[in-house]
């Protein structure tokens, strides 16, 4: 039997640990605060190679974070899990799980164990679902307008927001150009890994377009006058390269004479010549070659046979584009030349080299098959910019993807959180013991949202989140935040896909709820 000497200091012990590991979760919370919403501020990220980026987006700024404390590496993985299952809400996910966290540190203070605190959290979370899928509208896919303005909300807190016009309808077309409709009994879905982007710096933002079909950022190779135009084209996609093989590490060979140097030149031009010939024998007229590092992928030799043959050539494709090429193009990766055969090439229409203000780009045009592909070429004037537009952009996409898996929206600029809040304090009411505290201790968290987006507007929060507050219990349910008139409107102009909010609920809440069960850390070896 333990002796309560020993109890208490277990009870001590357990205190110690969660307390500590809400402080480092919190901490990671606050980094991103200031980052919330279309006022938002911009965090200047130095990687250890000097590499300079500057973003708002709360997935790559948690992404580039170096957390050591397992606690806050689970609020790192939340932010991902957020960024896959909708694509947006990254901030406001872990600003709610801080929240939520500084709030269960108050409840331990007062006493209250941490069991109860889970089953009232968990109550707590689906009557604000409730409370939110009440709110929430349905959208058809059919009406364009309302998806871009979904789309621009997205666009909205992001550097390039000035863009957001421009951009948006881009999402959208991309989407629907690859959605096909699900068979009956299934949910329907987009795969967006059909969605190629292209970055390209030169012009500006408002440059960009979305192209039907599969575009490169790789040009096609002109060496001694190869094509770059390919009508009823047949590609083939290869992985095994067109240069001379090369010896072991350990083996050198030794030339001592020019007759020894000649038929070893004669030899590689033999080898190649063959390669070149089987492929041009295979019918193949676009050859896409993937990028090598153990060895040239080709040569200029080989480029030269390749242009007499008239056969296209793109070179240097990553090995991270090889299963979307595959996809959109219908063709598979060949490996060796002895699998070169027409059944894994690819078949297009026209295959085509066309100029851009970025440099050059290579379009597909007429794919033949039943996979439906879209490139959106983003143009920028500096790297940093373009690579900013690409993050925006994979984030309006996402959007977008979230209304055809689930087609309703909810007035946005801090409207549902707000009337979730007023919900809970209401249902709280009814509640007995000390799960009416709990309850409403939640209720107090979701109002984090309202009071971040007035701050980050340099508005004044308390006067901004009263009046909301205040407009939510006279049942205005639309009552948002306008931080562009910095006021409130009584219908938010702003939209956002319920399943954004309902997913952050989700993930911030059992994130909260594993923390906290957490009563001592244990190392092994």
């Amino acid at each position: 039997m333990q002796r309560s000497g020993d109890i208490k200091k277990e009870q001590a012990q357990a205190k110690d640990v969660r307390m500590t590991n809400i402080e480092a979760a919190v901490a990671v919370a606050n980094v991103v605060k200031t980052s919330l919403g279309p006022r938002g501020l911009d965090k200047l990220i130095i990687r250890p190679r000097g590499d300079v980026l500057i973003t708002n987006d709360g997935a790559t700024i948690l992404k580039e974070l170096e957390a050591t404390h397992p606690c806050a590496k689970m609020m790192v993985e939340m932010s991902k899990a957020q960024d896959v299952e909708a694509g947006d809400g990254t901030t406001s996910t872990v600003v709610v799980a801080g929240t939520l966290l500084h709030a269960v540190r108050s409840l331990l203070a007062r006493g209250i164990h941490p069991s109860a605190i889970v089953s009232a959290f968990q109550l707590a979370q689906a009557r604000a679902v409730e409370v939110m899928q009440g709110m929430a509208e349905p959208v058809e896919l059919a009406d364009t307008d309302m998806l871009v303005e979904a789309a621009r909300t997205s666009l909205s807190s992001k550097v390039v927001s000035s863009s957001s016009k421009m951009l948006a309808p881009l999402a959208v077309d991309a989407v629907k150009t690859i959605y096909d409709p699900p068979e009956e009994g299934r949910t329907p879905n987009v795969d967006l890994n059909f969605i190629k982007i292209v970055k390209n710096v030169g012009g500006t933002i408002d440059d960009s377009e979305m192209v039907p079909g599969l575009a490169l950022g790789q040009k096609a190779s002109k060496m001694a006058g190869g094509p770059s135009r390919i009508n009823n084209a047949k590609i083939a996609l290869i992985q095994f390269q067109l240069s001379p093989p090369k010896t072991d590490m350990e083996n050198t060979v030794v030339i001592t004479d020019y007759a020894m140097m000649d038929r070893a030149l004669k030899e590689e031009r033999e080898y190649l010549l063959n390669l070149c010939k089987k492929i041009a024998k295979s019918g193949c007229n676009v050859l896409l070659i993937q990028k090598s590092i153990l060895r040239d992928a080709v040569t200029d030799t080989s480029l030269h046979f390749l242009a007499k043959m008239k056969i296209m050539v793109v070179r240097d494709v990553e090995r991270t584009d090889v299963e979307l090429i595959c996809k959109a193009l219908g063709c598979l990766p060949v490996a060796s030349i002895d699998g070169l055969q027409p059944a894994k090439f690819g078949h297009a229409d026209r295959v085509e080299e066309v100029a851009n203000l970025g440099g050059k780009i290579v379009k597909f045009m007429g794919v033949k098959g039943s996979n439906k592909s879209a490139s959106i070429i983003l143009r920028g004037s500096t790297k940093l910019m373009v690579d900013e537009a690409e993050r925006s952009m994979h984030d309006a996409l996402c959007v977008v993807r979230c209304l055809v898996k689930s087609n309703y929206l909810v007035r946005g600029g801090g409207a549902p959180e707000m009337e979730a809040a007023v919900q809970l304090r209401q249902w709280a009411l009814g509640l007995e013991g000390v799960a009416s505290v709990i309850v409403r201790a939640y209720a107090e968290c979701l109002e984090v949202i309202p009071e971040m987006l007035a701050m980050n507007a340099g508005l004044n929060p308390v006067d901004i989140c009263t009046q909301l507050r205040a407009q939510h219990h006279e049942g205005n349910v639309t009552a948002g935040i306008d931080v562009r008139k910095g006021c409130i409107v009584p219908e938010s102009s702003v939209r956002v896909p319920l399943l954004v909010l309902t997913s952050m609920l989700q993930h911030a809440t059992e994130t909260v709820l594993m923390i906290l069960r957490i009563d001592d850390i244990l190392q092994t070896r």
